[in-house]
Parts: C-alpha cells; structure tokens; sequence
C-alpha cells in the first residue's frame, strides 16, 4: 500500500462501464486472469476493434487451481512493457467475477490505483439449462470474442 492512505479500493464494474473505459481510455487495459485452457477452449476478448489486446496472466494455474505466487510479478512485466502507469485503469475479467476481484486486490496493494473487477466476468453466471454465456457477462453482452 502506497504511503498516505490514498489507496482506492477495487470496485465492481459492470460490461458496459468496462468496454466504455477500454474506449474511451487510450491507456487503459483489460486483464484476463483466467487459465490457458479457458482462453483456449472458451475464448477471449477481442479488443482488436479499438487497437488493443487484452493482457493474459493467470491467476490460478491449470490442473491444480494453486494461485500463481508470481501473478503481480508477471503482470507488472506485461503491463510495464505496454507502458501502463500506477493510475491508468486497469479492468480485470475472470469467468464470472471471483478469481479477477482478488487478481485487482492483489495489484492494488503493490501499486495499481484503479484496478477494477468486471462483474459477471466473461461468461457470468449459470443460466436454468446450467450453462454460461447467456445470462449475464462478456459474451452475453455481445461484445467482441475469439477462439483459437
């Protein structure tokens, strides 16, 4: 935590306030916590129309689910490298919002003053038939996604 109490917490955003922060702030940057076999499998954001990608880190390692111990360490390398800054804003995805709230909380206490949790994440939450992607979240909001 940075000296003189200034910290911000992390908020909830919703996708709508998200892809409006990602346009309209040039340096602003969506992080994709979740496992390489999710952004596989699953997809990923296309920030392709607005000349962006989004930064893939996982927060949680793929079988055992242990989290990353380097996770802040890697992260600040990859946003280091973009030129991201302590206060440009940083929006975090995971599938519906628990593993992205906990990968911002752990970037604000080493410095990141505007990180935000994307609620409903990117697949959001379990609809009647119990699958994703249709009730709430990146997907269900049409917003632009890809699969390898």
């Amino acid at each position: 935590m940075g000296a003189g109490g200034g910290d911000k917490p992390v908020d909830e955003v919703d996708i709508g306030t998200t892809w409006e922060g990602l346009v309209s702030k040039p340096r602003s940057q969506l992080v994709d916590v979740r496992t390489r076999a999710e952004w596989t499998y699953v997809g990923i954001p296309d920030l392709g129309p607005l000349g962006k990608r989004a930064v893939l880190v996982e927060w949680q390692t793929f079988p055992d689910q242990a989290v990353d111990p380097r996770f802040t360490e890697r992260l600040v390398g990859e946003l280091k490298a973009l030129g991201v800054q302590p206060d440009d804003d940083l929006y975090f995805i995971c599938r519906s919002g628990s593993r992205s709230l906990a990968a911002a909380k752990a970037m604000a206490s080493v410095g990141f003053r505007n990180c935000h949790n994307v609620a409903c994440g990117f697949e959001g939450p379990l609809d009647d038939d119990r699958h994703r992607g249709t009730v709430a979240g990146w997907k269900a909001a049409g917003l632009p996604w890809q699969q390898s």
